[in-house]
């Protein structure tokens, strides 16, 4: 597979902005109508089970869920295929009191036509999460 796919490049550069704590340069991956469902359907991220939308919906995301723990993203397996890629992904959140909550799932990127990621889908759900309490 071409690494060097536009949507493999943009969905490693979003990872790389949220372990480095890159919120501007985040959301200057995002394309102006984006959508953010992570998980699909209802969760505390998507409470309406309808995804987050635009930038200023993603910032509200990223100010909520992302900016208040450390994430870390592994990669086991990515395909791409026209503007879109998916990822199986273990991404695994410490939280300021040392709680660790992991989940493997698929993660789906879709980009726009000028290279922007468009949707940002995680198909996994709150139960197959795995949850470490601080010793």
């Amino acid at each position: 597979m071409n690494q060097d796919h536009p949507a493999l490049v943009a969905s490693r550069n979003s990872w790389r902005c949220v372990q480095d704590k890159d919120r501007e340069g985040w959301l200057a991956l995002m394309a102006p109508d984006v959508c953010i469902e992570d998980p699909i359907g209802t969760a505390p991220s998507n409470p309406t089970g309808t995804g987050v939308h635009g930038i200023d919906g993603v910032r509200e995301f990223w100010d909520n869920f992302i900016a208040r723990a450390s994430i870390r993203i592994e990669a086991h397996e990515s395909f791409a295929a026209g503007n879109e890629c998916a990822h199986v992904l273990t991404v695994t959140t410490t939280f300021r009191t040392g709680a660790k909550l992991s989940v493997r799932g698929i993660f789906a990127y879709r980009l726009n036509d000028d290279g922007k990621l468009k949707s940002m889908r995680g198909y996994w759900r709150m139960e197959d999460c795995k949850i470490e309490e601080p010793s």
